[in-house]
């Protein structure tokens, strides 16, 4: 038996298929500060007998909670002499351009923490000054006085020739080996050295926490009985051994919305639904990805606390581009000082919850304003407060101030919080050169069917999906991915100039490295696969754009193609081509795949065009255009497949509910998903 937990800011996730590839889910709440029993309360409310289960899947929050909490160890850094302010000095593309008092993000390390030793590399690689050992010894001690827990090395050219922080790491680690140390190129081999620097600091800034999490994770399951194959969904859409999560820790930054991603790239396969927009909704956040062609972008160009206001932190690693946002069902709305009406990003949380939760929340949320336009219903939650509760917390906070309804401010926080959702579905899409039109809107979590049909219509978009488990969906992604490591290398070469022998040899040898790695680990050969990228620009550019190159030795031919490729890419990308430029590639990409066993899907038995027997009841809901509307109630789990129902209509499982709009149309396929139509056309 396979299962796999996810966490999240309100709710903590499970899914499971056994052996004869039945899938069961469950849900119970987050509990900070102890994730971990949250994950334990998951196991037992799912009935799971903890001894069958072979492997045991986590994705987690931890990582950017420490982070976004500063609540990581106390860091020094080590660099090369005359790089201590690179973490200051940042980069000067800021984001609030015209704002006289803009500051840069503070470091995660303070710069009496910042020390240099004398050593140095040049672009190639090559020694010009060694590593002064003396200097590096008394920079250890000044760490070690004033209380560090945890240390960055990130040497200059490090990218290109990591002799230097091997040797440090070596010295350090004999010299004070309690102390958790990162070296930079343990987690990135690209050029960019603020970046990689900063990478290498959250790294050992989240070790420590990483390490005492994972061993009491470890501890607690061992207890329990769940003595299987343990392993940790990592933000490239792979997972890995518990072992290497607590080595680089800062590859789980985000865990958890990813795996979601990545399974809705595995659903559009199965339904042949090669190009999709993945629409994730939880209690404290929203977040989407654009899927072409059945692949899932990934990118190292990721940042944390970034927005229009802040440039936020790179992070060098590879993460699955995806779009977040503080909008989600537990987003508290409220009045800001001009007098306008906000929505998130704070969030309500699992504690106290929304008003709805009748857990002592006092602040109206996304999730009461769909309870009070009849979205959902009381039966949704556990331990529901009275209507009444919830319409007077609306009316007193946030439809009082405006002189309105209850309802009327209700219906005004949805229209919020869908225009949130909305651009960043247009970041992912309209903004990137691709026309939603085009694609096929995935929805789930908790709120993603609450929402999608209504963003769909305003997008464009002519089909959702509300997969299966559509709650638990992202822990349903992680039952589907594989073992997988990326290495990305700085190797910056024009195509007209390549050495051909060269690019094959460093590529063969990083596809060795990874095969080698994942033998080790007991995998077989027949289970191991490469795919390579190549990422590429214009002489001149800063930007690149990722080819995928062909899995065998490049040739002439094949660089010809490459090049034509990158072409079409970057003018769709940014809205036009040089063909006249000459091309360059920058770094090389190689990610080693290891396969494991995965659930194959079982279509249902139970076959129908009648929906009647899942019809439950009707009630008054609150529609944009139509008003008030007398509408159909659905249970979700009597429906069956060739189902269909015409909008409006309401169709609830235990920890969601589906919105069909009038003039939409809803069918369940084969193997259980929701199919809306948002443009139906009379037959």
């Amino acid at each position: 038996m396979r299962i796999a937990t996810d966490i999240g800011g309100t709710f903590t996730d499970l899914v499971y298929v056994n052996d004869a590839g039945e899938i069961g889910v469950a849900k119970s709440d987050t509990t900070p500060g102890q994730f971990e029993q949250g994950v334990l309360d998951v196991i037992r409310r799912s009935g799971v007998n903890p001894y069958h289960i072979d492997d045991f899947i986590h994705g987690t929050t931890v990582i950017i909670n420490a982070l976004t909490e500063r609540k990581g160890a106390k860091t020094g850094l080590i660099t090369t002499k005359g790089f201590r302010d690179v973490l200051e000095i940042a980069r000067g593309n800021r984001p609030d351009l015209f704002n006289v008092r803009y500051l840069k993000p503070a470091p995660f390390v303070p710069r009496h923490l910042r020390l240099e030793v004398s050593e140095r590399l040049d672009y190639t690689g090559a020694v010009v000054a060694p590593l002064a050992a003396a200097e590096l010894k008394a920079a250890v001690q000044q760490l070690k006085a004033e209380g560090v827990e945890a240390v960055a090395i990130s040497f200059l050219h490090a990218y290109t020739n990591p002799a230097h922080e091997q040797e440090a790491l070596r010295l350090i680690a004999e010299w004070w080996p309690e102390v958790q140390i990162t070296a930079s190129h343990e987690i990135s081999q690209e050029w960019r050295e603020y970046e990689r620097t900063n990478t290498a600091v959250l790294n050992s800034y989240v070790k420590p926490t990483a390490a005492a999490y994972i061993d009491h994770m470890e501890q607690r399951l061992t207890a329990e009985g769940v003595n299987g194959r343990r392993y940790v969904m990592q933000s490239n859409a792979g997972m890995t051994s518990f072992r290497q999560a607590k080595q680089t820790p800062i590859q789980m930054v985000e865990s958890g919305p990813v795996a979601g991603i990545f399974g809705a790239a595995i659903l559009g396969k199965w339904i042949g639904e090669e190009n999709i927009i993945a629409f994730d909704i939880g209690g404290t956040t929203a977040k989407c990805s654009l899927i072409d062609k059945g692949e899932v972008k990934v990118t190292t160009d990721y940042k944390i606390e970034q927005n229009e206001r802040n440039a936020g932190y790179p992070v060098k690693v590879p993460v699955v581009d995806i779009v977040e946002i503080g909008t989600g069902g537990g987003s508290i709305a409220w009045i800001d000082e001009g007098g306008s009406l906000r929505v998130g990003p704070k969030s309500a949380g699992a504690l106290p919850g929304p008003v709805a939760y009748g857990r002592g929340g006092q602040a109206p949320t996304t999730t009461d304003a769909n309870l009070l336009t009849g979205r959902l219903s009381l039966d949704n939650f556990a331990s529901p407060a009275s209507m009444e509760t919830v319409r007077q917390a609306i009316e007193e906070q946030i439809a009082t101030p405006f002189g309105l309804s209850a309802d009327e401010a209700a219906l005004g926080i949805l229209r919020i919080a869908n225009s949130n959702m909305l651009n960043a579905l247009k970041l992912v899409s309209v903004r990137r050169g691709y026309d939603p039109r085009d694609f096929t809107l995935i929805a789930f979590g908790g709120g993603g069917p609450l929402h999608a049909a209504a963003l769909a219509r305003e997008l464009g978009v002519r089909k959702v999906v509300v997969p299966f488990a559509s709650s638990v969906f992202s822990a349903w992604g992680m039952l589907m991915t594989d073992l997988r490591k990326d290495h990305i290398q700085t190797y910056i070469r024009r195509i007209e100039r390549l050495d051909l022998a060269e690019l094959n040899g460093i590529l063969a040898q990083i596809q060795e490295s990874g095969l080698q790695a994942y033998l080790d680990e007991g995998l077989r050969r027949e289970d191991i696969a490469w795919v390579r990228y190549a990422d590429m620009r214009y002489l001149g550019q800063e930007h690149t754009v990722k080819v995928i190159m062909p899995e065998e030795d490049l040739t002439a031919a094949l660089l010809a193609e490459l090049s034509s490729q990158f072409h079409e890419i970057h003018e769709r990308e940014y809205t036009f081509r040089l063909e006249g430029v000459p091309v360059e590639i920058v770094n090389l990409h190689v990610s080693t795949i290891g396969s494991v066993r995965k659930p194959v899907p079982k279509p249902l038995g139970r076959h129908g065009s009648d929906a009647s027997d899942a019809h439950t009841g009707t009630r008054p809901v609150l529609f944009d255009e139509a008003n008030w509307l007398n509408t159909p109630v659905y249970n979700r789990n009597k429906l069956q497949p060739g189902n269909e129902i015409e909008g409006p209509a309401i169709v609830e499982e235990p920890s969601s509910s589906v919105v069909v709009y009038p003039g939409q149309r809803l069918a369940m396929d084969g193997y259980g998903n929701l199919i809306i139509e948002t443009e139906v056309h009379s037959r």
